[in-house]
């Protein structure tokens, strides 16, 4: 996974943000190993979904969560599942495709 260090965005808010598979940090930010599972964990969820499927599907997720309680980013099915597994090195050894519908 390529990894960009760039001045763009801010590093108080974000770690890193991925992009169809390429992983954006900030320019003074870290890239963990936590972070590098987490967003390795997305590019196979958007692989599965041929990249625009996640995106729509993300957005119309994240939508629908505004209008819930909490945050709307944390609950959203991708997230949970990448959060709930980015300390787990070995897990998309054994994931299954289209594991974070169980997250819904």
């Amino acid at each position: 996974m390529k990894v960009i260090f760039t001045k763009f965005l801010p590093a108080r808010r974000l770690s890193a943000v991925n992009v169809f598979g390429i992983v954006l940090a900030p320019q003074d930010g870290k890239i963990t190993a936590t972070v590098l599972n987490h967003e390795t964990i997305h590019t196979r969820q958007m692989k599965e979904m041929a990249y625009i499927f996640f995106y729509l599907w993300y957005f119309v997720e994240w939508l629908i969560r505004l209008f819930g309680r909490g945050s709307a980013y944390r609950r959203i099915s991708f997230e949970r599942e990448a959060c709930l597994h980015e300390q787990d090195k070995s897990y998309l050894k054994r994931r299954k495709p289209y594991e974070w519908i169980r997250y819904l």
